[in-house]
């Protein structure tokens, strides 16, 4: 990235203003599910499409926790590469997903957002202008990917409802990685290794 963007308290309250519109959304589509809906597995779906709305609240989750790291690290360091960068394990791993109710995942979800929230607030405006690197989207600034957060809610929100979402993220390769199938790949190495 030749010279990060520069951003204004206004950008920051818009940024707020969206990530609690776009996650009211998505807590009415998961409140609104019925009986086995949130169980559903999407049929001929592939990779994140195919979880169900219970392993898609999961998701969110890891993701946020994901992202806030990759984000701290563009603190400490802008331009750093942040693809070893783990986000803090969440309570509600996606695998364990179905053993939990709507309600408890998004109760999780709500506590993270608050946690991100103060985050977000915590900062000044010039570090959100700092970058952080990953093979999947290139660089780019704190605010870019903080942004992120109310445009994945919205993705979800759809998947949630049974419907097509409007956004898709904008990955380097052109081509989405199959999360879904690379979860089940490291929970079947890690068993190999326990077993």
């Amino acid at each position: 990235m030749a010279t990060p963007p520069t951003y204004t308290q206004n950008d920051v309250e818009a940024l707020l203003s969206k990530m609690a519109l776009e996650r009211s959304k998505l807590i009415a589509a998961a409140e609104g599910l019925r009986g086995a809906d949130a169980d559903r597995v999407p049929v001929d779906a592939v990779g994140e499409e195919q979880w169900t709305a219970k392993e898609q609240l999961a998701h969110l989750m890891e993701m946020e926790r994901g992202y806030i790291s990759w984000c701290r690290a563009a603190l400490v360091e802008s331009g750093v590469d942040v693809s070893g960068v783990r986000g803090i394990p969440v309570d509600i791993p996606i695998e364990d997903a179905p053993q939990h109710s709507v309600r408890e995942l998004l109760d999780t979800l709500i506590e993270e957002r608050e946690r991100t929230n103060h985050f977000i607030r915590s900062l000044v405006l010039p570090q959100f202008s700092n970058t952080a690197i990953t093979p999947g989207f290139g660089e780019l600034t704190v605010m870019q990917y903080l942004r992120s957060f109310y445009r994945h809610d919205r993705q979800h929100t759809a998947q949630i409802e049974g419907r097509q979402s409007d956004y898709q993220p904008n990955f380097a390769s052109g081509v989405e990685p199959n999360q879904r199938q690379m979860r089940i790949d490291l929970l079947a190495q890690r068993q190999d290794r326990s077993g």
